[in-house]
């Protein structure tokens, strides 16, 4: 069967693999014919992990440092989305609640009013606009009193004033370190355009007393350079008679029109300005400040908001690999699992996944849970320890929840662009992983017979490359695609029964 067109280390790869078919017993180690491929691409064999099995009965078809512990960059979302459907159930969902504590006279709450969150994950503009509106339609003006933002759903409710930047893009939404409370995920919206007054700045988050500004240059191209002529913008805040002020810094393709998403301001101070330009919209009054605390006892619910199902949120974590909506998750998780009293929320997530894996057989050692969303440099797993969690998503209750989160190749989430013209496309479903030194698929394709097959390939390397890397793993799923392994096994296997004492 003729190769696709595919780049040149992709064919040399994939013919490479093609004539290691004897090698390819049951158990067997890489091919060394791959351990050339990777050698000439500056990596040596340890620098792979890699599992292809098939997803029924059955020995390995490929098994190479299986219980090497690796960097599964987001791969590690497959583990966390799974336990937490498993764990919460599909229609799991969060909340936010309005609640006020005092009396309302003549319109106004004698009183505080308390946003209370519990890791809702779909409080955007229009559900908080909600909230506050059903609070103007019991017949609330104003309020003479605090707006109380409880986060202690999670522990610490904070997490983010502890945690060091992940990067040196700490304002990018991927970065965002979450807690109880997210109103609209902490990001201010801007808009950039550039047309005969050059680069304008239009606020896409109604909010007021914020000051835009820019001292970008303008340059040649179009919007696939932007990331790259960005720098980290400057925030000052308001100071007595001035605005606070966002500055946007470096340069910005001539040719582009983008909205960018920012986690640029403080938390309560996003809050704080976006509650009083919705409520201003309203036709509301309010002038008090803004604090952290909880819900008081007496405090009653005047409006209630709920997130999607988390058979939904499964999907919109792992076809575009949300990070933030991952660690909320794990979050949700740890706040709902027994544990000691005081524990953080996510040392309570890790002890539920841990408890999981035990229960399904799989060993633990060498694992290492940090947030569960894979975009950390100490979480560590197997790669047979996350073939183990494919193939219980295959035979959980929820198999098809899971398995239509995952990415199809070469048509959605992070795979749309990859092995379009291969036999994979369409057919194949993998989670990508990608961290500096990380390349990682896994997930489920059928190989040339229609047999369904688990992969599990990551790279780990000082030199690894993303750009240089994919299309090694990308290679080996496109030969896998191509095989009938299970008609290649079977004489080997009779011919290894045959020769048994």
């Amino acid at each position: 069967m003729p190769l696709p067109r595919l780049p040149r280390a992709l064919r040399t790869l994939a013919l490479a693999l093609a004539t290691a078919l004897p090698a390819l017993a049951a158990g067997a180690p890489l091919p060394a014919e791959v351990a050339r491929i990777l050698a000439e691409a500056g990596l040596p064999p340890e620098a792979l992990g890699l599992v292809v099995a098939p997803a029924g009965p059955g020995p390995r078809f490929i098994a190479h440092a299986a219980e090497q512990p690796l960097q599964p960059g987001s791969t590690m979302k497959l583990v966390t989305t799974l336990v937490a459907l498993e764990q919460l159930g599909p229609t799991f969902r969060t909340r936010t609640r309005l609640l006020a504590q005092g009396r309302v006279h003549q319109g106004v709450l004698h009183g505080d009013l308390v946003l209370q969150g519990e890791g809702d994950p779909d409080l955007d503009l229009p559900a908080l606009r909600g909230l506050l509106q059903r609070a103007r339609q019991r017949g609330m003006v104003g309020w003479r009193g605090r707006l109380v933002l409880d986060r202690s759903a999670f522990e610490p409710a904070r997490p983010d004033l502890h945690l060091p930047p992940f990067d040196d893009a700490p304002e990018f939404e991927y970065n965002t370190v979450p807690d109880a409370l997210m109103v609209d995920g902490n990001l201010l919206r801007i808009d950039l355009r550039v047309g005969e007054q050059g680069l304008q700045l239009w606020p896409a988050t109604p909010i007021e007393g914020l000051h835009l500004s820019h001292a970008m240059t303008l340059v040649e191209g179009g919007c696939e350079r932007w990331e790259a002529l960005w720098k980290p913008p400057l925030y000052t805040p308001a100071s007595w008679g001035r605005d606070a002020e966002l500055r946007l810094q470096g340069a910005w393709p001539a040719g582009c029109e983008r909205r960018v998403s920012l986690n640029v301001l403080p938390r309560n101070e996003h809050i704080e300005r976006v509650v009083r330009t919705l409520w201003r919209e309203l036709g509301g009054h309010w002038q008090g400040e803004v604090v952290d605390g909880r819900a008081p006892p007496d405090a009653h619910v005047l409006a209630e908001h709920a997130s999607r199902p988390l058979g939904e949120l499964v999907r919109a974590i792992n076809k575009p690999s949300d990070n933030a909506l991952t660690r909320l998750v794990a979050l949700a998780l740890g706040a709902r699992s027994p544990g000691a009293a005081g524990d953080p929320t996510l040392t309570r997530a890790g002890q539920a996944i841990r408890r999981w894996m035990h229960s399904r057989g799989i060993d633990e050692r060498g694992f290492v849970f940090d947030n569960g969303s894979g975009l950390s440099r100490s979480e560590r797993l197997t790669p047979a320890q996350l073939e183990a969690v494919v193939r219980a998503g295959l035979a959980s209750p929820w198999a098809p929840e899971f398995l239509a989160s995952l990415p199809l190749v070469g048509l959605d989430g992070t795979m749309r662009r990859r092995l379009q013209d291969g036999p994979a496309a369409g057919r194949a479903r993998l989670k990508t992983g990608t961290l500096r030194n990380v390349v990682a698929l896994a997930g489920t394709l059928p190989d040339a017979a229609g047999r369904p097959l688990v992969l599990v390939a990551i790279l780990n390397h000082e030199r690894v490359r993303p750009a240089a890397a994919r299309p090694v793993i990308d290679a080996i799923v496109d030969w896998v695609s191509r095989q009938d392994l299970g008609a290649r096994l079977a004489p080997a296997a009779t011919a290894r029964a045959a020769s048994a004492p």
